[in-house]
């Protein structure tokens, strides 16, 4: 690990300061990658930004159309919150989904979005839900944030304050599981809404999470998992490593679709 500045800021102004003002600044909030990285030395900030003493950032409320999650809450307190079980309750069931209980107890909602992580499981949720990202300096649409692998919409002084998920008139989501680091080999997240059918595949695209277009179609014409039998991703754009081929990973993210389609009971 490199040396580095640390800094526990109370205030949210004091953060976005320090941002704009330290050397090579790097936001800390649950440290499920930060950390590692830093042990393996392969990243050097000058100044470790820790979140964790900004108040107000880890709350969770209803809202009038939907769930307002704060971007420290846990995913642990996200699993087990009444309020996103009554409104959203495959949210809660994916937070539940999400590593061991050492992760699920120290991760933040806020830290995995930003991350972008390709094989995370939230941007998927925020994109199939149409979430916005709300920061410290503006509302960002779902669809806008997430630019490609690791990569988001955030400008290097913003930091995520909350995300607001509208609610859906229904939604489910399924993934196969890496059994070594459970994150998500292929997920799939797919919600009815007031606007459509959106499905979100997580673990899968070569440049991060994305929205399956013809598959969204395919549901609105007929909302059964056999309407996604004739469909394929095609495998060129599709990630392949050690745990699998593209073409195998394109064929998970279409039965974990198919899975979450027939648990809304469809």
């Amino acid at each position: 690990m490199y040396a580095f500045d640390y800094q526990r800021p109370a205030a949210l102004d004091a953060a976005v300061a320090l941002l704009r003002d330290a050397a090579e600044p790097k936001l800390l909030a649950g440290g499920q990658t930060l950390l590692p990285t830093l042990k393996q030395r392969l990243a050097q900030p000058g100044t470790l930004v820790d979140l964790s003493a900004v108040p107000g950032l880890d709350a969770i409320e209803a809202t009038g159309d939907g769930v307002k999650i704060g971007a420290m809450a846990r995913h642990a307190k996200v699993a087990g919150s009444d309020v996103v079980r009554s409104v959203i309750p495959a949210l809660a069931d994916l937070a539940g989904l999400i590593g061991d209980p050492a992760v699920r107890n120290r991760g933040t909602m806020g830290g995995s979005v930003a991350n972008n992580d390709p094989t995370a499981d939230y941007p998927a949720a925020c994109l199939a839900l149409g979430a916005t990202i709300l920061t410290s300096a503006r509302e960002i649409a779902a669809d806008d944030f997430f630019i490609g692998l690791f990569e988001t919409a955030l400008a290097e002084d913003e930091v995520i304050l909350a995300i607001s998920f509208p609610k859906p008139v229904r939604a489910a989501y399924r993934k196969f599981r890496n059994p070594a680091s459970r994150y998500a080999m292929a997920g799939a997240f797919v919600a009815q809404t007031a606007g459509g059918v959106r499905l979100a595949i997580t673990g899968v695209g070569q440049g991060g999470v994305f929205r399956w277009a013809e598959a969204e179609a395919a549901l609105g014409a007929s909302f059964t998992p056999d309407a996604l039998d004739s469909l394929s991703l095609d495998p060129s754009d599709v990630m392949a490593d050690l745990h699998g081929s593209a073409e195998y990973r394109a064929h998970l993210a279409k039965v974990m679709a198919k899975r979450a389609v027939a648990a809304m009971g469809a």
